[in-house]
């Protein structure tokens, strides 16, 4: 059986977006749900950025620009979506940050109809064991 990637700052994580869902409910814009969190995350004294910036280069020059919802601890995408079910395009979008950042782990949240569904994404090209 394999360890969870950072198990106690992902539970953390997990915890906000269910903590958050519990008291807004379903039905808000992606960009309050991202509100609430960023202020769970500042009153647990987690470090984030929100809507990170992240450049793709090719031979040192910039061909293109990514923006994560929160980069935690600079060791955790979070990445959200108000939408009623698991896309395959979000979880690819969601490689191709973990590809360009070289982040471990990133957690992807989905806040639906039925409440908090989330999904754990590991980069297979980052060792950190």
């Amino acid at each position: 059986m394999k360890e969870l990637v950072f198990p106690e700052l992902s539970y953390k994580v997990i915890g906000i977006a269910f903590k958050v869902f519990n008291s807004l409910g379903y039905g808000h814009q992606e960009k309050y749900f991202q509100r609430a969190i960023a202020l769970e995350l500042d009153k647990q004294g987690i470090r984030y950025e929100k809507e990170k910036e992240i450049k793709l280069n090719y031979n040192n020059h910039c061909i293109g620009k990514y923006f994560l919802d929160f980069l935690i601890e600079d060791k955790i995408i979070l990445e959200l979506k108000v939408v009623p079910e698991f896309k395959h395009t979000h979880l690819k979008r969601t490689l191709e940050y973990l590809d360009a950042t070289k982040v471990k782990l990133a957690i992807l949240v989905y806040f639906t109809r039925n409440g908090v569904k989330y999904r754990r994404i590991i980069n297979p090209r980052i060792k950190i064991y």
